[in-house]
């Protein structure tokens, strides 16, 4: 997997200060969409082991919330993959931090459905360790820049890592 770069100190993607990593590759490529190099799954630098370690320790002060995923489109069959194990140790080190995820996929048909078009091998796994998932297209036409962590008002914050989950927020 290819990422398109990592914000440290992020405030605009999740709550709290926070370090987002935007993946490469989106197979979805949105009408007006923020971010249309990251489409491109060979765009951006490799993610490495070495790139795991630099943003495990960016997650290091207390002040730091937490972790978003963005991309492109981290729910891609070969970025959950390659994000699975960042997950992983981001949970074992920082159990009281939390993980965003913005995905254009959404929740119950593609995710959490074995049968979904972005359900694979590690995907339920991966779900255990998102805290709260942006999920659903971006879609120009419901864009409203009132909203607070996402761009048209089709997209859903969801809480899933509550009893009776998910939660909208």
């Amino acid at each position: 997997m290819k990422y398109a770069n990592i914000k440290y100190y992020d405030v605009s993607n999740g709550l709290g200060v926070r370090t987002s990593l935007f993946v490469s590759g989106c197979t979805h490529r949105c009408k007006g969409c923020f971010n249309e190099m990251t489409w491109d799954f060979d765009y951006g630098e490799d993610f490495t082991k070495e790139t795991m370690e630099v943003i495990l320790k960016s997650l290091e002060p207390k002040y730091i919330s937490g972790l978003s995923l963005l991309g492109g489109e981290p729910m891609e069959l070969s970025s959950q993959r390659a994000l699975l194990p960042l997950l992983r140790q981001c949970k074992e080190r920082f159990p009281q931090k939390d993980i965003w995820c913005y995905t254009g996929y959404t929740y119950e048909s593609d995710l959490l459905n074995p049968k979904g078009r972005a359900h694979c091998e590690v995907t339920d796994e991966m779900l255990r360790y998102i805290d709260i998932l942006v999920d659903g297209e971006f879609d120009q036409n419901l864009y409203d820049i009132s909203l607070k962590f996402r761009g048209s008002k089709n997209q859903r914050i969801l809480q899933i890592q509550k009893e009776g989950c998910p939660h909208l927020l």
